[in-house]
């Protein structure tokens, strides 16, 4: 028994995801939607709170700041509120308005970017928000989750060291993971390679993302890809990268609910397709022992990859626009 569930973090279950057509691959899920606050995001906001505080490196008096435009702002500001602490959160317009109800009932307080940058996103004046406040105000401590070691930390010693406990057999042959911030796959890649140093780390990314010189244009579908390139990403242990669109991410949403019961989030689904299109260019011949990590849940995106209307829109969009000179969501 734990005196509140937001204690629960972590040890999230792991469930196979057998594929008819390719026997050799042996697929694992390890199901982040199943921290408290839904997202893989609870792991670093606990973490980071906790070894802050304990370390003295902010009080009780402290504001925590952070630019988020989802899943780190409701693991933030519920983790935040636990410890007494004041949390802003600078979002933009684009934010699913379930996350932005969820991140205000906890007390936060919310800042909402509406104009774009000069890339025609949102990002980079969130960020700019938050150095101007950061600036401006005393006693104030900015997680900067793209570059701030803690955040590569928090995975390293939980969701890194859980996978290499949970892998089959104590065999891993590939892990496949989202990239958006970058604090995840770096830590749990740094784990998993001490532990299984021939395993192969795979990230998965979205087309219209920069992360790895891709190609910006417009995306739709958050929590995963970015309109920069988080410079934590410098300590990560990535062997190949794989690029998924939205139309095969959003296939694969409707896969893992239909064929496995599960109702994953838009990265989640992102991962799942990025592990069929890698294995339709380089072939199992044996067996192998495939993990990945399905960062949230599917609920938050009712309104959007579960929306038959709105996944014509994106999928219209895209045939028309994609390929030309776009802006980044």
């Amino acid at each position: 028994m734990v005196n509140n569930i937001l204690n629960k973090v972590g040890n999230t279950p792991v469930v196979s995801l057998p594929i008819a057509s390719e026997p050799n691959l042996n697929v694992f899920a390890k199901l982040e939607f199943y921290n408290p606050t839904g997202s893989v995001k609870d792991r670093a906001a606990c973490y980071i709170l906790n070894r802050l505080l304990n370390e003295g490196s902010i009080t009780k008096n402290t504001t925590i700041i952070e630019s988020s435009s989802g899943n780190f702002g409701v693991a933030l500001s519920a983790y935040a509120k636990l410890k007494g602490l004041k949390f802003i959160c600078v979002i933009d317009k684009t934010t699913l308005p379930v996350n932005e109800m969820l991140i205000r009932q906890q007390g936060a307080e919310v800042i909402c970017i509406s104009e774009p940058d000069e890339y025609g996103g949102y990002l980079l004046n969130r960020l700019k928000k938050v150095k101007e406040i950061v600036k401006a105000t005393e006693d104030i401590y900015w997680i900067n989750q793209y570059s701030n070691p803690l955040n590569a930390r928090a995975y390293y010693n939980s969701l890194g060291n859980e996978i290499c406990l949970e892998a089959p057999r104590q065999r891993l042959d590939y892990l496949f993971m989202g990239v958006s911030s970058g604090g995840t796959i770096t830590g749990v890649s740094q784990k998993v390679k001490e532990r299984f140093p021939e395993s192969k780390i795979v990230a998965v990314d979205v087309e219209g993302s920069v992360i790895f010189s891709g190609k910006a244009h417009k995306r739709f579908i958050p929590g995963i890809g970015s309109s920069l390139r988080p410079s934590i990403l410098d300590d990560a242990k990535i062997d190949d990268v794989v690029h998924v669109n939205e139309k095969e991410t959003m296939q694969a949403c409707r896969e893992l609910l239909e064929n496995h019961n599960l109702y994953a989030g838009g990265s989640s689904g992102s991962v799942f397709a990025g592990v069929k299109k890698y294995f339709e260019k380089n072939q199992a011949y044996t067996p192998v022992n495939i993990m990945c990590v399905f960062a949230d849940k599917g609920e938050r995106y009712i309104s959007t990859i579960y929306n038959e209307e709105w996944c014509k829109m994106v999928k219209e969009y895209n045939a028309q626009n994609v390929g030309q000179e776009t802006v980044l969501a």
